[in-house]
């Protein structure tokens, strides 16, 4: 009976307090879908809605200006809180990422590596210090509210921002590969563990997309496959190995990426599936994550005229965003955009109109919105002037709050500088992760025993794609007694002349291993890869091909002897298939796609489920 009567207090509490500033009183009582980690995951129906009615009181003392901060996202460029960098002056007017932290006061960060050009995660002890340093900031101005630290980790080798000492883990549709859901579960947690280690709190992943399009130039391996169901059970287990790793975890792009041949982050794909379609292929995943408690999700700068004849990107439809997800899907958690700055935002829509349209969407917080002086006026301006009501503006922020309540971060915003030198890419970790690859690696085709090599002496030619995969193959074969091996590294779209050099290369060894990654060719789309692997061919040294990104390369030169597919390029990949080349790793993946004929995309040369072994097995 008491605890009956603690729960109508808090519900009442919770349902006074939002009416007071304006949030439906529904949405206030109303039980959180998502799940926090650990201890926080058996948290009681009580519990959650005590931490709304917490968020409701604390929005009550905001002023406008920091409930708007509260829905952005921001990058910042630089290693340390207090260091002066070019480019945040340059965006932001401030030189210091403190400095913009206590300007704008967001909700939240995003960290990124050098490629895209914050340069935020170098080494554990630096990212931990950073994200102390970044807390303390946002702790010491306005309504001092903790920061959300986010990071796109996905996993494998096309989308991740921590490099070593950090644990390289394969990636969702290597993992996808293996089958299995414990595996998918641990490859979170070990993510989720580093990522809390060093300060990171929110984790953009998993990634929910079902790759059905061969063509995609986005998605790929990033997906965990063609199969819905599979998609659906390995996206559950993910978030609830990095709930157990103790990060948030973020479905993404919904309502699906998966079925297109554009990159949104340059243009506006199109989703021609129809609305049962959707619900087959598309949505199931993300239905899979809402009942697994995901704790955000991310939206797709897509059209789905299915779901919104007016097609406006799904970024910015009511109807999508707020119909769907909120209202159909039931989903109560975080609602982020994908980033503003990609094409399939700003090509529609201008710096002061994409973060207004995406938040009246019913998107609480919008991620690297540009120029951010204009976009932050004018969400202001929309408030003040009644095109967005400050009830909106209330249950976005208190949404946010209450994430992070239940994370912990008011009373716990600061992680140990030591310990997440201990964590990040500690021995298990990494032992884990070799048995993981492992597990993955997937022979699609070996004619006449092709595979796997003896142990006699020989002459290895490693070729094809990338310098450093080139160079970590060919050090690991190099390694093994009897084997000498010479790398020649040939460039995503590689020439005639180097088409010759390798050819020439090739007759002089016994055996060429060639890496292939279309994907890296662009528009192009690996033709001149594949010039390349029948021009080895015709050199008459048995060829093997290893696809090291996306599994269908081998649609444009299927008579190959012997056919890897990795999903990945990292090291931990490569030094599987070394091993898998000798017969020490007996292959043991299925494929997550189907491999249809580049002519006639409605035959399929290897069909989902496909994969080979050595010994009779596979």
């Amino acid at each position: 009976m008491q605890q009956h009567t603690s729960r109508r207090q808090v519900i009442a509490a919770a349902a006074g307090a939002a009416a007071a500033i304006g949030v439906p009183a529904t949405a206030a009582a109303a039980p959180s879908t998502t799940t926090a980690p650990t201890a926080a995951s058996a948290a009681t129906a009580a519990d959650r809605r005590s931490a709304r009615a917490r968020a409701v009181r604390t929005v009550r003392r905001m002023s406008l200006r920091e409930k708007v901060g509260q829905l952005f996202v921001v990058e910042l460029y630089g290693q340390a809180a207090d260091t002066e960098h070019a480019r945040n002056r340059e965006l932001y007017g401030v030189g210091t990422p403190a400095e913009v932290i206590a300007k704008y006061r967001p909700g939240g960060v995003i960290y990124f590596d050098a490629r895209r050009g914050p340069d935020n995660v170098r080494e554990p002890r630096q990212i931990a210090r950073l994200s102390n340093g970044l807390q303390h900031a946002a702790l010491r101005t306005g309504a001092r509210i903790p920061l959300l630290v986010s990071i796109d980790q996905e996993g494998g080798s096309v989308v991740y921002r921590m490099q070593e000492p950090a644990t390289l883990l394969p990636g969702n549709m290597a993992l996808a590969a293996s089958r299995s859901p414990r595996d998918a579960h641990r490859s979170a947690d070990i993510l989720g563990t580093e990522l809390a280690a060093v300060g990171v709190n929110q984790n953009y992943a998993p990634v929910a997309d079902v790759n059905i399009n061969p063509e995609n130039p986005v998605i790929g391996v990033r997906s965990f496959g063609s199969d819905p169901q599979l998609c659906a059970d390995l996206v559950s287990a993910a978030v609830r190995g990095y709930h157990r790793g103790g990060v948030a975890s973020a479905a993404k792009h919904f309502p699906g990426h998966g079925d297109t041949d554009v990159d949104s982050h340059s243009g506006l794909p199109e989703i021609t599936h129809t609305r049962g379609e959707l619900d087959r292929i598309d949505l199931p995943p993300f239905r899979a994550a809402i009942r697994r408690g995901v704790d955000t999700i991310m939206t797709a700068h897509i059209v789905v005229p299915a779901l919104d004849p007016s097609r406006v990107p799904a970024t910015m439809s009511h109807a999508i965003v707020t119909g769907l997800l909120r209202g159909e899907l039931g989903f109560d958690g975080l609602i982020v955009t994908d980033a503003l700055d990609m094409g399939g935002a700003t090509e529609d829509y201008p710096p002061d109109v994409a973060p207004v349209r995406a938040f009246q969407a019913g998107c609480d917080q919008l991620v690297l919105a540009p120029e951010m002086d204009t976009a932050f006026d004018a969400v202001l301006s929309a408030v003040r002037s009644g095109a967005i009501a400050e009830s909106r503006l209330n249950a976005s922020v208190v949404r946010v709050l209450e994430h992070k309540l239940r994370r912990g971060l008011f009373p716990h915003p600061y992680v140990s500088e030591r310990r997440a030198m201990r964590t990040v890419g500690r021995r298990r970790h990494r032992r884990d992760a070799r048995a993981l690859t492992e597990r993955t690696v997937t022979l699609v085709r070996n004619e006449d025993g092709a595979l796997p090599l003896s142990g006699a002496a020989r002459g290895v030619l490693v070729t094809g794609w990338g310098p450093e995969p080139v160079g970590t193959l060919a050090d690991a074969i190099a390694g093994r007694p009897g084997q000498s091996a010479t790398r020649l590294e040939t460039g995503a779209v590689p020439s005639e002349a180097k088409r010759a050099e390798a050819a020439a290369a090739a007759r002089s060894h016994d055996v060429t291993v060639v890496l292939t990654n279309a994907a890296a060719a662009g528009s192009e789309g690996g033709a001149a890869q594949a010039k390349l692997v029948e021009e080895l061919r015709a050199a008459g040294t048995p060829v093997v091909a290893v696809a090291v990104r996306n599994p269908y390369d081998i649609r444009r030169f299927p008579d190959v002897p012997a056919y890897l597919a990795t999903y990945s390029y990292g090291a931990p990949s490569l030094a599987a298939v070394d091993r898998a080349l000798y017969g020490d790793l007996n292959p043991s993946g299925k494929l997550p796609v189907a491999i249809p004929a580049l002519d006639d995309p409605s035959a399929e040369l290897f069909p989902y489920g496909h994969g080979l072994g050595y010994g009779g097995r596979g």
